[in-house]
């Protein structure tokens, strides 16, 4: 008997071993098709136009062309798009942040007539893809002037958007209400819950909002395309077209300009991969 469960036993870890072993080469495989791409995108920065265009391409340079980072930055006032770029997104993410959990606080802890009616409204405008409301939000623009100054990319990001809303009110309402009932029977406001209760139990939430509001106002692209004419108002994705002429294009100086346009959110993911993971789990959760 005791035989038969020391065979047993290591069968069982023989098989746990193979197991693990297929997850981890199965791993390891997605891991190298997933991260490809940016190496392509790196290869092709530091090869020259005539090996560029050799087919069959190469994977491995032949010649590393360390100065296409250089020539890049002397093509374009790359500092003035940055500074652009940092200046839309800082207001961005603070502008999303502050509205988005404002609105959600309202819909999740204050009880007031219609107020599903009016968040079951605010879902519904999730339906309507963005490219539809482009045209009306030009021509409203336009007429109050706006265009090419950066009113446009600022001042709407101050009225909230429905999936964040939606994402933080779904933990705004896991927060106990005894909290609050303790603070307003010590005579605290809404507002005062709102910015020292709430806001500090909610920082996953918070960040998750933040990190996705930081990407997308990061690489926007036809936001800027759209509104404003101006160079010294070009953000970095609207200053890479400098490199895509009407004849041919400069795919080693366009790749070395759209990595270190990349550079940033890949710090970001690594100095926040537990918000982005929590932040992940979360969306997964409101869905469900």
């Amino acid at each position: 008997m005791g035989i038969f469960n020391k065979n047993y036993y290591e069968s069982v870890k023989v098989q746990k071993r193979i197991s693990n072993s297929i997850i981890l080469i199965l791993l390891l495989l997605g891991s190298i098709l997933l991260l490809s791409p940016i190496w392509w995108m790196f290869a092709t920065s530091v090869k020259n136009m005539q090996e560029i265009m050799t087919y069959p391409p190469t994977f491995w340079p032949n010649e590393w062309n360390w100065s296409n980072y250089a020539d890049t930055l002397e093509a374009a006032p790359f500092i003035r798009y940055t500074f652009n770029t940092l200046f839309l997104t800082g207001f961005a993410v603070f502008a999303n942040t502050l509205s988005n959990s404002f609105i959600a606080y309202g819909f999740a802890k204050i009880r007031f007539k219609g107020r599903e009616v009016l968040f079951a409204i605010l879902l519904a405008t999730m339906m309507l893809p963005a490219f539809v409301t482009m045209i009306p939000h030009y021509v409203m623009f336009a007429k109050l002037g706006w265009l090419n100054t950066y009113l446009p990319l600022i001042i709407p990001q101050f009225f909230g958007g429905a999936f964040f809303v939606f994402l933080l009110r779904q933990f705004f309402r896991t927060i106990p209400n005894e909290l609050m009932e303790a603070a307003k029977i010590d005579g605290a406001s809404h507002l005062y819950i709102w910015a020292r209760i709430i806001l500090p139990l909610s920082k996953p939430a918070i960040a998750t909002v933040a990190i996705f509001t930081f990407n997308g106002a990061w690489n926007d692209f036809i936001g800027p395309l759209l509104y404003l004419n101006d160079e010294s108002l070009y953000t970095l994705q609207i200053g890479l077209q400098v490199f895509k002429g009407q004849v041919s294009t400069q795919w080693n100086y366009l790749m070395a300009g759209s990595l270190m346009v990349l550079l940033p959110v890949i710090i970001l993911f690594f100095i926040f991969q537990r918000y982005f993971i929590e932040g992940m789990n979360l969306t997964a959760g409101s869905k469900g």
